[in-house]
Parts: structure tokens; sequence; C-alpha cells
């Protein structure tokens, strides 16, 4: 599996096109501003710009202005450079989702380990061992967990992603077969079982089926209905693909993200600020809140990706030099 694209390796000067990549790097920019924005109004309770239309202009004046300033520094940036190869610019943005995506592998790695190790002690009483009774009864509230333990884990994965080049989720399926397998011995040999057991591999294949989907689109590894598709030529599907890339991809993941985090009671975002966890309790592992997350982070690391292809699709319909031959690299 690849785990880096060779940016080199494409042409860096191109024909200009200003109307695709002044779209795309707009797309992106109204990414950050949508992630900033939710973040301010989660967070600290700024207004959205949903309020636009209840309040006026002016009571969201604060969340426009975002979305100005960051759109128009992508779109700003994709004018200043007018030559600039169309493949070069896919193959950066899809290195850095490719930096993202290696960062939620060692984050859900570290985290399902330790939150699971954590999970253990407390259903078995071993945490009294270590710790007074007051801080005991701390680890059964994720208020107390998450902070301690699962927020620097989340950083150290970012940092462990910056000097690794291993996109490690092929280690992650491993991972969650092991888990699987622990769990039959378990519970037919030895007659034990726990809810964390079951948390534990919900939480690692939620992971692989999400945040692998944007490394799959980039390999071209999903299901294509191509029965008109297989027949045309590479300018043609390059077409197909731009408009596909924008008219199915763009907008599905668009309609989650906007659906999913509209205000602090939203299927996202509200699991997140309450810190959520499974219905068994002290019993299971506090990591539902971070479900939840997982398809914020599966939209943004789509739309990227979707961007880089859109960008590639374009290259292929003008016939520029350095397409990538998604069969050959399966083999």
């Amino acid at each position: 599996m690849t785990n880096q694209v060779g940016i080199a390796a494409v042409p860096m000067q191109g024909q200009p096109a200003p109307l695709a990549r002044g779209f795309g790097w707009g797309v992106l920019g109204a990414l950050a501003a949508f992630l900033i924005n939710n973040a301010l109004n989660v967070g600290w309770g700024s207004p959205g710009l949903s309020t636009m239309f209840s309040d006026g202009v002016g009571a969201a004046m604060q969340p426009l202005l975002i979305y100005i300033l960051c759109v128009g520094a992508g779109i700003a940036f994709a004018l200043s450079r007018p030559n600039a190869g169309l493949r070069a610019d896919a193959a950066k943005i899809h290195g850095f989702n490719l930096y993202i995506v290696r960062a939620l592998f060692w984050i859900v790695f570290l985290t399902g380990i330790v939150d699971a190790t954590l999970a253990v002690m407390r259903v078995e009483g071993l945490l009294g061992f270590f710790f007074e009774q007051a801080t005991v009864r701390e680890f059964t509230r994720s208020a107390f967990v998450a902070p301690i333990f699962h927020f620097p884990l989340i950083v150290s994965g970012f940092v462990i992603a910056a000097f690794t080049r291993t996109l490690g989720f092929t280690w992650l399926a491993l991972l969650i077969v092991a888990s699987e397998l622990l769990i039959v011995f378990t519970r037919f040999i030895f007659s034990y079982e726990q809810a964390l057991m079951g948390d534990l591999v919900r939480y690692w294949y939620a992971a692989l089926f999400l945040f692998a989907s944007a490394y799959t689109l980039y390999d071209d590894g999903h299901v294509r209905v191509d029965i008109i598709y297989a027949g045309r030529s590479s300018r043609t599907k390059g077409k197909l693909n731009a408009i596909g890339s924008i008219m199915l991809g763009l907008v599905t993941v668009w309609t989650i993200l906007i659906i999913g985090m509209s205000g602090k009671t939203s299927i996202i975002n509200a699991p997140i600020v309450n810190l959520e966890i499974t219905q068994t309790g002290a019993n299971g592992m506090f990591i539902k809140y971070q479900m939840a997350a997982f398809l914020a982070i599966f939209a943004a690391t789509m739309i990227i990706q979707f961007v880089s292809s859109l960008f590639e699709a374009v290259a292929d319909s003008r016939d520029e030099p350095g397409k990538r031959d998604n069969v050959a690299a399966a083999h």
C-alpha cells in the first residue's frame, strides 16, 4: 500500500485551470471556516451562520467574516499560482490527508489500548491498589478520564504521525481480528466476558471503516457501477469523475457535516460536548463521544480527498501527463 505521494513524480507546472483550482481551494477554505465556526459556537457560544436567517446579517457578522477570510484565502492561493500543476496540487492535498489519517490510526490504537486497560481495572476493582478511593470514583466519570488520558493521547497521535510513514490501518484490521478471537476464547473457554471487549471491537472497526475511506477513494477501491464508465476514453472518464466528485461526493459529505454539526444539540456535537459513554456505563469504555466525532472526521477527510480527486479528474480530462495507474499500483 502506498503510504506517501511522490510530489516530484508529477508535473509541478501545467496549463492554467483557475476555475477548477479556485473552486477546490475555496472548498478547503470553506471546510476550515466551518470547523472554526463550529468550535467557536459549541465551545464559546459564538453565533452560528444560521443566525443570519433569523436575526439578520449583523448577528452573523463574525462567522460570515471567517468564511470570507478562509474561502478568500483559498481562492487567492489558487490564483497566485496560475501555472501550478493540477496533479501536483492533488498530490499535496492527498499527502496532507494521509498525515491526518496516520494520526487517526495512532490515536485510536493508543486510546483503545489505554481505555480498555482502564475499563478492565474498573470492572475488576484493581484501581484501588494504586489510588485513593476518591480518585477511584473519579475514574467512573468520563469528564475525568477524557482530559487526563484521552486528550494527551490525541496529541501524541499527531506527533507520532509526523515521524512515521506507515498508513497503519492494515494493522488495525489485524487488531480487530485479534480482539474478536480474544472474545471467542474468553467467552467459550473461560466463560468470561465484559462489555468493554465488544466496545473495543466496535471502536476500532468504526475507525477502520470511516478513516480508511479517503485512502480507498484515492486508490479507486470503492464499488463503482461502471456500465457507462468502463468503456469511455480517459478524457471522458476525467470529466465524469470531476462531475461525480462535485455532485455526488462533495454534496454528500458536506450534507453529513452540516446536519451532524448544526448546533450544540446535533447528533455529532452533543455526544462530544457531553463526553458521552456507552450504555454499559462504568463497565464499558469511555469512547462513545469519540465515535460520534468519527463521523465528522470521515466527512472532513472525504471533502479533502474529493478536492484532490477533482484536480486529478480535471487533469485527466485535459490529458495532462502524470496520470496514476491504480490497477498497476494495486499489483
